[in-house]
């Protein structure tokens, strides 16, 4: 009978769930998108985005973060259609996080930002400590 099935309890994050909430919470990734690099943008060399590069090493020192994030690099050039279609023009710009973490798990002092019902970081400071309190890692100082 289903009132005598007994669902087990989990402790994430300090908050308690069912166990077979599990598949949706993982499967309701933050969305981080960082520019490309080796784009050009007038004359000279190739360039990159410092603040995507610093974000990207915070990834590459902390990989146990990636099963949780749904990393998608975008080219340059604006419009950056894919970003625009979940936010909107004036939030194009990159490194920009959209969490979709239930937001009782996020610290309430991070400046989330609300666009057309999504909240979103857009400082690379602020992702880095977002990424902490959410998941563990070390905080940037």
């Amino acid at each position: 009978m289903r009132s005598q099935r007994r669902l087990s309890q989990m402790r994430i994050e300090n908050l308690e769930f069912r166990s077979d909430a599990v598949p949706l919470l993982l499967s309701m990734k933050d969305i981080l998108f960082l520019l490309r690099p080796g784009f050009r943008d007038g004359e000279g060399a190739p360039y990159y985005c410092p603040y995507c590069a610093m974000i990207e090493g915070v990834l590459a020192m902390f990989p146990e973060v990636m099963p949780y994030l749904d990393v998608r690099h975008v080219d340059y050039p604006r419009p950056r259609s894919e970003i625009v279609a979940l936010l909107d023009e004036r939030h194009q710009s990159c490194p920009v996080l959209i969490v979709n973490r239930p937001i009782a798990a996020v610290e309430p002092s991070l400046p989330l930002v609300d666009v057309n019902g999504r909240k979103i970081l857009e400082e690379p400071e602020d992702i880095g400590n977002y990424l902490s309190v959410a998941y563990g890692i070390p905080r940037p100082h």
